[in-house]
């Protein structure tokens, strides 16, 4: 369940990226999504149209994710808030957990990072790859995990805590140190630039304090910031074996960001 005011202007792509984001916890275990229920909030004053649009996007998402929309509820609200509860099915034999990277394991990442950062900051031309980026769902990229499900150790999405954050949540639980390359992060376009000029996101702090004693970095701070940035319909993180990840990253869909190593749990930014 995953609901937000608009972080776009178009309803469309609001409708669309709020699906996706709340479908991504179900891929992120291994699931297949079976239906979504619409949680909406929208001043009396919104255009009619304004809502349609929203809906249908929204429907259509969960239709590319496997599912269908069985209603929803709608309340009176000065702001438009959108979002969804989406029920999933797994076979308990094979969901996948945040638990279980080990030492050796490639930690591998399937969307570029900065949806934070580019919205708040970013150009509109900019901003047109981080919605396209949003609005796609991690359906594809969770399927090619399962394809290898004995070689996949540890699966997460990375949303609003950033890749530190959950990074961090798949270290401590996995009892592992995962060391990221920062040169290697794929970024949205203009990222990294708005990062360098010293723009921050209002959950970079947040973040920041969340991982405090457990992060150590000789990066840029502009690379930190990335690692901080808040996400919204980001990709899976996965450690999987040196193998896997190789066949993986051929596929154009997945990009190595790092490393897990039997250190103290903790992340480490290079």
């Amino acid at each position: 369940t995953d609901f937000f005011p608009p972080l776009v202007d178009d309803p469309s792509d609001f409708g669309a990226i709020a699906a996706a984001n709340a479908c991504s916890d179900v891929f992120a275990m291994g699931g297949r999504v079976v239906l979504a229920v619409n949680i909406a909030a929208f001043p009396e004053e919104l255009p009619r149209d304004v809502i349609a649009s929203i809906f249908a996007a929204a429907s259509e998402t969960v239709r590319d994710a496997g599912g269908t929309i069985a209603g929803g509820h709608t309340i009176r609200n000065p702001e438009p808030i959108f979002g969804l509860a989406v029920q999933g099915v797994v076979d308990p034999r094979h969901i996948f957990r945040k638990s279980g990277a080990l030492p050796g394991d490639i930690a591998i990442l399937s969307k570029p990072l900065g949806t934070g950062l580019v919205t708040a900051a970013g150009t509109a031309e900019q901003k047109k790859s981080a919605i396209a980026g949003m609005r796609t769902l991690n359906r594809v990229a969770a399927e090619q995990l399962r394809e290898h499900q004995d070689s996949v150790h540890a699966v997460t999405d990375v949303t609003g805590y950033g890749l530190a954050g959950h990074g961090w949540e798949m270290s401590d639980r996995s009892g592992a140190r995962l060391i990221i390359d920062s040169a290697s992060l794929p970024l949205y376009e203009g990222a990294h630039e708005i990062a360098a000029s010293g723009h921050r996101t209002g959950g970079d702090p947040r973040n920041r304090a969340y991982v405090a004693d457990r992060l150590t970095t000789t990066a840029d701070d502009s690379y930190v910031a990335l690692c901080m940035d808040p996400q919204t319909s980001g990709g899976l993180l996965a450690a999987v074996t040196p193998e896997i990840a190789k066949a993986l990253c051929s596929t154009g869909q997945w990009t190595q960001i790092g490393h897990f190593t039997g250190e103290t749990p903790g992340i480490e930014i290079r």
